[in-house]
Protein backbone atom coordinates (compact mmCIF):
# COMPACT_ATOMS: atom_id res chain seq x y z
CA UNK A 1 0.00 0.00 0.00
CA UNK A 2 1.21 4.04 -0.85
CA UNK A 3 0.25 6.60 1.28
CA UNK A 4 -0.19 10.27 -0.28
CA UNK A 5 -0.90 13.41 2.31
CA UNK A 6 -3.10 15.81 -0.37
CA UNK A 7 -3.68 19.59 0.84
CA UNK A 8 -7.14 20.34 0.36
CA UNK A 9 -8.68 23.49 0.02
CA UNK A 10 -12.29 24.79 -0.12
CA UNK A 11 -13.25 23.17 3.26
CA UNK A 12 -15.21 25.18 5.59
CA UNK A 13 -17.15 22.79 8.21
CA UNK A 14 -17.38 19.32 9.17
CA UNK A 15 -19.78 18.35 5.99
CA UNK A 16 -17.13 19.20 3.93
CA UNK A 17 -14.85 16.92 5.61
CA UNK A 18 -17.89 14.10 5.52
CA UNK A 19 -17.94 15.07 1.88
CA UNK A 20 -14.21 14.58 1.06
CA UNK A 21 -13.50 11.71 2.93
CA UNK A 22 -16.46 9.69 1.07
CA UNK A 23 -15.50 10.88 -2.41
CA UNK A 24 -11.93 9.48 -1.83
CA UNK A 25 -13.35 6.28 0.53
CA UNK A 26 -15.33 5.33 -2.53
CA UNK A 27 -12.76 5.14 -5.10
CA UNK A 28 -11.48 1.88 -5.97
CA UNK A 29 -7.89 0.68 -4.35
CA UNK A 30 -8.69 3.36 -1.64
CA UNK A 31 -8.12 1.57 1.56
CA UNK A 32 -8.55 4.19 3.85
CA UNK A 33 -8.86 8.00 4.34
CA UNK A 34 -8.36 10.40 6.81
CA UNK A 35 -9.83 13.80 6.38
CA UNK A 36 -8.71 17.28 8.54
CA UNK A 37 -10.47 21.11 8.38
CA UNK A 38 -7.27 22.70 9.79
CA UNK A 39 -4.89 21.92 8.77
CA UNK A 40 -6.83 21.15 5.21
CA UNK A 41 -5.46 17.60 5.02
CA UNK A 42 -6.12 13.89 3.48
CA UNK A 43 -4.20 11.07 4.01
CA UNK A 44 -4.96 8.62 1.66
CA UNK A 45 -3.52 4.76 1.63
CA UNK A 46 -4.26 3.36 -1.82
CA UNK A 47 -2.89 0.57 -3.65
CA UNK A 48 -1.15 1.51 -6.55
CA UNK A 49 -1.87 -0.51 -9.13
CA UNK A 50 -5.83 0.43 -8.59
CA UNK A 51 -5.58 3.92 -8.66
CA UNK A 52 -3.10 6.96 -9.28
CA UNK A 53 -2.73 9.72 -7.34
CA UNK A 54 -3.81 12.03 -10.48
CA UNK A 55 -7.07 10.03 -9.85
CA UNK A 56 -7.53 11.08 -6.29
CA UNK A 57 -6.95 14.96 -6.88
CA UNK A 58 -9.32 14.41 -10.03
CA UNK A 59 -11.54 13.14 -7.78
CA UNK A 60 -11.67 16.02 -5.27
CA UNK A 61 -11.42 18.27 -7.87
CA UNK A 62 -14.85 17.31 -9.40
CA UNK A 63 -16.50 17.50 -6.47
CA UNK A 64 -15.53 21.32 -5.99
CA UNK A 65 -12.60 21.25 -3.82
CA UNK A 66 -8.98 21.56 -4.41
CA UNK A 67 -6.52 19.20 -4.29
CA UNK A 68 -2.74 19.00 -4.55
Amino acid sequence: MNEIVLNISGMSCGGCVNSVQAILAALPGVESVEVTLTPGLARVRYDAARIEPAALIKAISDAGFGAH
